[in-house]
């Protein structure tokens, strides 16, 4: 399945994404971006791995990591050389497996201020125009009597009770906010993020917050036009979460309640805020349209690492600028956060940056809050491994363990849990519980979304021969 983060573009995503041993089969899908905001899009599917990102001032979705490359067991091998943007749909150039962005530079800080500016200018000239027509009309018919009707008060009394999106929305808008991100040179872009608890911390995207990380200028915007400096508490590239915190955090902060993301099911409406392309506090709506489905991601640069979830997918309509925003039930309760796009490849106002088509995934929220949690304690990600490097290659027959790691590496880490578990070189895993594996960024999505320390059921194949055991799986600290 290709996606790109919501700003930047994505890579394609494996041919046949992990689904529940009991489900049917899932379809592969393809890239997406998103505005002014950062995002990240899902990559076109390589021949197994993930890619894309966005333009400039907006961040995109993930780029596809290219095939041929064999990951670390302790963590995925760095992106393409050439990553696959947003333009870069099936077969495209850049196509990859899994959704991958790319924080593109941010277009003149006058770019946004454009795009509002020509939003006015209709508005105050269609208003100009239709005032000199209702005050001709209003003259012209003066004498003749009002042949409207007004609605009664009572009929205007609108009644939105808490459980419409209405209500929804009203109640979870206040705990949102519109992040702005720039670097030391004056590049950024906008993302969305919202209130993890009532010291002032914000859960949002890492390629949200990347231009920021190292000295640069973050802020946070609410509905209410309030607007507080940040910093960048921690960062987890591999997860795509970043937990920033508001300096001088208002007292009556109110935390958004957090779903259960392992309860959701397709079919569920969802309901997206964010800023679309900068249009800050936007509301969209749609469902549950999958669950599982893999998506890899990487910024492009050749020194930088994919980042690879288990989504969820939504038709709920996300753009670049949505990218941290949350990913909400029909109780307001987050169940995710919107992360990367499959789009084409055609740009939006004016942007040249492609926009949502109905194929949105997020981070599902039950592994956010675990990853945002380690980054409040200790400022740093913790990622579970099996200590193995796996094939990136496209395939649908499984992960397949490769005769060496990266640099020279032994590809079964001496040891590690795939070696204590008698894993071998050239074993290619097929299942991991009851999700089924499909390709090796399938098969990392599928370990992060555990916790180092949990025990997992592996099913491979060996010899032609099917072989079941189970694995405790590792721990790495870090991103590098």
């Amino acid at each position: 399945m290709s996606t790109e983060n919501e700003g930047n573009p994505v890579p394609p995503a494996p041919s046949a994404p992990p689904v529940p041993t009991a489900s049917p089969a899932a379809s592969p899908q393809g890239p997406a971006p998103e505005g002014n905001a950062p995002t990240a899009q899902l990559p076109p599917v390589p021949p197994a791995s993930p890619a894309a990102p966005g333009s400039p001032g907006q961040s995109t979705f993930h780029q596809p990591v290219p095939a041929g490359q064999a990951p670390d067991g302790s963590w995925p091998p760095p992106p393409p050389a050439t990553p696959a943007y947003a333009d870069g749909g099936p077969g495209g150039p850049g196509a990859g497996w899994g959704a991958s962005y790319q924080q593109p530079a941010p277009g003149p800080r006058g770019g946004r201020g454009g795009l509002v500016a020509a939003v006015l200018v209709a508005a105050l000239v269609a208003g100009g125009l239709g005032g000199g027509l209702g005050y001709t009309l209003a003259r012209d018919r003066d004498d003749r009597g009002s042949t409207t009707v007004s609605a009664s008060d009572s009929a205007t009394q609108v009644k939105r009770a808490p459980g419409t999106i209405a209500g929804v929305a009203n109640k979870s808008l206040p705990s949102t906010v519109t992040i702005e991100a720039e670097s030391n040179n004056g590049e950024g872009g906008t993302g969305t993020g919202f209130v993890f608890d009532t010291q002032g911390h914000i859960v949002t995207n890492n390629h949200v917050v990347a231009e920021a990380v190292d000295g640069g200028k973050l802020t946070a915007t609410f509905p209410d036009g309030k607007k507080y400096d940040a910093e960048v508490v921690g960062h987890a590239q591999g997860y795509d979460v970043a937990v920033i915190k508001l300096k001088n955090a208002p007292s009556d902060l109110k935390p958004l309640a957090l779903g259960d993301s392992d309860k959701v099911a397709v079919g569920d409406e969802t309901i997206a805020i964010g800023a679309p392309f900068g249009l800050s506090n936007t509301v969209t709506t749609g469902i549950i349209s999958a669950k599982d489905r893999p998506v890899a991601s990487s910024d492009g640069s050749s020194t930088s690492k994919a980042s690879y979830m288990s989504a969820l997918q939504t038709d709920a309509s996300i753009n670049p600028g949505n990218s941290g925003g949350p990913l909400l039930d029909a109780t307001g309760a987050v169940i995710g956060i919107n992360s990367a796009i499959q789009s084409s490849s055609s740009g939006g106002f004016g942007s040249g940056q492609s926009g949502s088509i109905g194929l949105g995934f997020a981070i599902p929220i039950n592994q956010a809050k675990y990853v945002a949690q380690q980054l409040i304690k200790t400022g740093k990600p913790v990622y579970a491994r099996i200590g193995a490097s796996v094939s990136l290659e496209e395939s649908t027959d499984g992960a397949k363990i490769t005769d060496q790691g990266t640099g020279g590496a032994a590809a079964v880490e001496s040891g590690g849990p795939a070696a204590k578990a008698g894993l071998k070189p050239g074993d290619v895993i097929t299942k991991l519980d009851d999700h089924v594996i499909d390709s090796g960024p399938t098969l990392i999505g599928e370990i992060w979304t555990h916790k180092p320390g949990d025990k997992v059921t592996i099913a491979y194949k060996r010899g032609g021969q099917d072989h079941t055991v189970e694995l405790t799986l590792g721990a790495r600290e870090g991103d590098s």
